[in-house]
C-alpha cells in the first residue's frame, strides 16, 4: 500500500464519519449546557479521540431520506407519545392496576443495523413498551409490553411494532427495502 492511498482512504473515513463526529460535537455542546468556543473545540478533539480509540463497524446508510414521510413520522411520533402517556397516567390511577405484562419478540424485515436501532429507539421512547434485548443477527427485537391481557394485545403490539419500522424505512431505507417491506 501506498502512502498516497493512505491517506486517501483516510479521507474518505474521515467523510463517512462526518455525520458521527458532528453528533458527537452537538451532544458534548448539549451536555455542558452552552454554546462556545471552548466547548466546540474540546468537543471535536473528544470526538476524533473517541472514532479513532473505540473503533465501531461504520453505518451502512442508504443514502435516501423522504422529507415528507419524516413529517408524517414526527406527527404519527408525537401523537403516539402523547396518547400512550395518558394512558399510563390513566392506569396508574386505575384501581384494578395492571392485569399483565409480556415479552415479545418482533421479527423486523430489513437487516438494516440502522432501522433496527431507530426503531428499537422509537418503541422504547413511547410510554408502554421497552426493549430488552436485540438479537441483530436475526434482527429481532424483543419487547416488554405493559398492560398486556391477552394475545390480541401482543399482535396489537407486535403490528405497532413492524409499523414504525415501515415508516422509518420509507424515510431511511433502501430502495430495496421500500419495495420489500412497504409493497
Amino acid at each position: 500500500m501506498t502512502d498516497g492511498q493512505t491517506r486517501v482512504e483516510r479521507r474518505a473515513s474521515l467523510r463517512e464519519q462526518l455525520p458521527l463526529l458532528v453528533v458527537l460535537v452537538a451532544l458534548w455542546m448539549l451536555l455542558w449546557g452552552s454554546v462556545s468556543w471552548l466547548n466546540l473545540v474540546t468537543g471535536i478533539v473528544l470526538a476524533l479521540v473517541v472514532t479513532r480509540v473505540f473503533y465501531l463497524p461504520p453505518v451502512e446508510l442508504s443514502g435516501r431520506f423522504n422529507v415528507l414521510w419524516f413529517v408524517w413520522y414526527l406527527a404519527r411520533f408525537l401523537v403516539e407519545l402523547v396518547g400512550a402517556s395518558f394512558q399510563i397516567a390513566l392506569k396508574a390511577f386505575d384501581l384494578k392496576g395492571v392485569r399483565g405484562n409480556a415479552v415479545i419478540g418482533v421479527n423486523l424485515r430489513t437487516r438494516s443495523d440502522f432501522i433496527l436501532t431507530l426503531t428499537a429507539i422509537n418503541l422504547s421512547l413511547i410510554p408502554g413498551s421497552l426493549v430488552v434485548e436485540t438479537d441483530r443477527e436475526r434482527s429481532v427485537l424483543y419487547l416488554h409490553v405493559f398492560n398486556t391481557k391477552g394475545a390480541a394485545d401482543a399482535d396489537a403490539m407486535h403490528g405497532r411494532a413492524l409499523e414504525i419500522e415501515e415508516r422509518l424505512v420509507r424515510i431511511f431505507g433502501s430502495k430495496a427495502d421500500v419495495e420489500r417491506i412497504c409493497s
